[in-house]
């Protein structure tokens, strides 16, 4: 008996796992001069967009699982990229900040989109688009 449906030619999942590891594979050069990883390098990103917020909204932003973000959050403090100090309002919660060091990597870091753009040198401006949408809509169900 066949089962059409566990061939991988019809699997939507294998499809994304395969872009998720060629995405991050071709990050790891560019990111390996900035001496981050892929995971580092989402902290930074969100960091370098809204600096000082909270270890709560880091992780909104992120979706990266607390468990990991404590230890990648570890290795970015010894690396002097951001310091975790209490908030002024409400001690209890710890607010986030960069580092001068860190706030140097984002001038580093500005020319990795469009080189990661350019692995995907098949697709237009406007399937990129439509690509967001999609796997926005894939990441709104979980």
């Amino acid at each position: 008996m066949e089962y059409p449906q566990l061939k991988l030619d019809n699997q939507i999942c294998h499809r994304l796992y395969m872009a998720s590891n060629r995405i991050i594979r071709d990050y790891r050069e560019p990111l390996i001069k900035l001496d981050l990883t892929y995971p580092q390098y989402i902290v930074m990103m969100a960091l370098w967009e809204k600096d000082g917020i909270t270890i709560a909204e880091l992780l909104e932003k992120t979706s990266i699982d607390g468990g990991a973000m404590t230890q990648i959050l570890k290795k970015m403090t010894d690396k002097s990229l951001l310091s975790i100090v209490k908030d002024e309002d409400d001690k209890r919660r710890k607010v986030i900040k960069l580092e001068p060091h860190g706030d140097e990597l984002r001038h580093q870091a500005a020319s990795i989109p469009d080189k990661i753009k350019c692995s995907f040198s098949q697709m237009t401006d406007q399937e990129a688009q439509q690509l967001i949408e999609l796997l926005d809509k894939v990441n709104q169900e979980s």
